[in-house]
């Protein structure tokens, strides 16, 4: 029986063409250049229509591989993409391809941020690609970025593993990468955007999605002792401001306690276990403070909205961070289903700030609608609170924000000193408005400063040493409920201490009476 209509189009097709980058001249010894094999395999596939481009086992050293639509890069087993070294002074043969002029990007975000076909694999304005396969992308010539600004900017030199703007349908997965550059993943004004199963073990960034939409980032393992692991941002890269959202994040494991390279290995191997002798070997690289965390900023000026994070697990990173210094509108975002250990900063910090790198006349942005719960977070050693920050700026509070079924263990010992501290508001011109920018904070739980309509039930605040602070540290806020709060029995300091602080609720807290305010100027509890 003849074929009709849509069934009879789709027999009629070929088959999507499949071609090894060895028939087009690549060797895959480590040593010869396979850049231009590389490239001619992705032409070719491009100019039939479309299709997988294989890289047999094998090391391929390469400059940068240049992306075409409707192609797959098919890493299999045993194959390395390999970036090739540049010299100090500049380009070789056949180095990373120049970075593009971008004036409007240049302005407010730094080198690393703006530019993307001064990398080992890019693409621009393209629709339907993939990089999929178990191989390893070794970003090993390539530069670290802004701690090493004169080589990051030298002719002829690389700082990205992979970097794709202005894409749509776009997959990353199964693949590892190991020293990425300034960033492994580098994606701006990418929609439809899915990245499953990768590992990542690498020198600066993992995993940052810029001004995209639709996107999934999941089952991905990320060790980034320098930087964040997985940071969505909404830059001016584009030279306008486009809005991250409809975003997920799960099932994903981000560290910033081992070795580079030894959670691909498998062996695991933790800085903090290197004596003396081995830190000095590895300056100026030994890290000062472990990252590896989930950060949404700093770069905000476009906004974050519709965004889960869930099922993640944090260990020896920085906490979680939601921050909108540019102008950003941040709304409806939860974080659940998160376990961390061995906490480096405050477990979770949400900024609302007024830095505002962006074209002038923007009004400060807005924080709201965000819901935290299903959190353990214990022998957090951060200085900065075993709890949170929460903190927007005078007349510009964050919003809206539920906190539920939470234990948050922490080293502890607070002193008076620390107890009686005032941290300066820091609201404006301040380059990066992380955790550090509070330095000590008076709150043994959460600091919370400049708040609207917030809600704790079932929080739990535990310390391994006595703690001289109190455990709630408030000032600015309106409309405050704690409900079932649980601190430790023997504290030396109040639960809470209010300061300007309207419409206050706590019921059914250990070692709190029930009380209703309606307005405190200062009280402690």
């Amino acid at each position: 029986m003849p074929l009709s209509g849509a069934a009879e189009s789709q027999s009629s097709q070929s088959p999507p063409f499949e071609i090894s980058v060895k028939t087009y001249g690549a060797t895959g010894d480590g040593r010869t250049l396979d850049t231009q094999a590389i490239n001619r395999a992705i032409v070719a596939a491009s100019e039939l229509g479309g299709g997988t481009v294989h890289f047999p086992a094998g090391t391929y050293l390469c400059y940068s591989i240049r992306l075409k639509s409707n192609i797959d890069l098919y890493l299999q087993p045993g194959s390395v993409i390999l970036a090739a070294s540049v010299p100090e002074k500049g380009r070789t043969s056949g180095a990373y391809d120049p970075a593009e002029p971008n004036t409007p990007g240049d302005k407010y975000q730094d080198y690393g941020h703006s530019h993307w076909h001064n990398s080992l694999i890019w693409g621009e304005d393209l629709h339907d690609i993939s990089i999929v396969g178990t191989g390893l992308i070794w970003g090993k010539g390539l530069s670290r970025g802004a701690s090493e600004k004169p080589l990051a900017e030298t002719p002829g030199m690389g700082n990205k593993a992979i970097a794709l703007k202005n894409c749509r349908n776009v997959l990353l997965r199964d693949f590892s990468v190991l020293e990425g550059g300034h960033f492994a993943v580098l994606a701006t004004g990418v929609d439809n955007l899915t990245i499953d199963n990768l590992l990542i073990d690498t020198n600066r960034d993992g995993i940052d999605a810029d001004c995209c939409r639709n996107v999934r980032i999941s089952n991905c393992s990320v060790n980034s002792p320098w930087d964040d692991a997985i940071c969505p941002k909404s830059s001016y890269a584009l030279g306008y401001a486009r809005t991250t959202e409809n975003v997920t994040i799960t099932n994903c494991m981000l560290t910033g306690a081992y070795q580079t390279g030894t959670m691909l290995d498998g062996t695991w191997k933790r800085w903090a276990d290197l004596d003396e002798a081995a830190r000095s070997r590895v300056q100026p690289y030994f890290p000062q403070e472990f990252n590896g965390s989930i950060k949404l900023g700093t770069e905000s000026n476009g906004g974050f909205k519709n965004i889960t994070i869930s099922n993640c697990v944090f260990d020896g990173s920085k906490g979680f961070a939601l921050e909108s210094s540019d102008g950003a509108i941040v709304e409806g975002l939860t974080f659940s289903g998160i376990t961390m250990r061995d906490c480096t900063n405050t477990p979770l910090f949400l900024r609302l700030g007024r830095r505002m790198r962006g074209p002038s006349g923007i009004p400060v942005g807005k924080m709201r609608g965000i819901t935290m719960c299903d959190i353990v977070s214990y022998r957090s050693v951060s200085r900065l609170g075993g709890g949170g920050i929460i903190c927007g700026i005078a007349g510009h509070p964050v919003e809206d924000v539920k906190i539920h079924d939470v234990y948050l263990e922490h080293a502890g010992g607070g002193t008076d000193k620390m107890a009686a501290l005032r941290p300066p508001e820091s609201a404006e011109d301040n380059p990066y408005p992380d955790p550090d920018q509070f330095g000590d904070i008076p709150a043994s739980g959460f600091f919370l400063r400049h708040v609207k309509n917030i809600e704790l039930t079932n929080v739990e605040i535990a310390m391994l040493q006595p703690d001289a602070r109190p455990v709630f540290w408030m000032e600015d806020v309106d409309g405050a409920d704690f409900f079932r709060i649980r601190t430790p029995k023997a504290l030396s300091a109040p639960v809470f201490l209010l300061q300007h602080v309207e419409d206050f609720r706590v019921a059914r807290s250990r070692h709190v009476a029930d009380l209703d305010l309606e307005s405190v100027r200062r009280r402690t509890l």
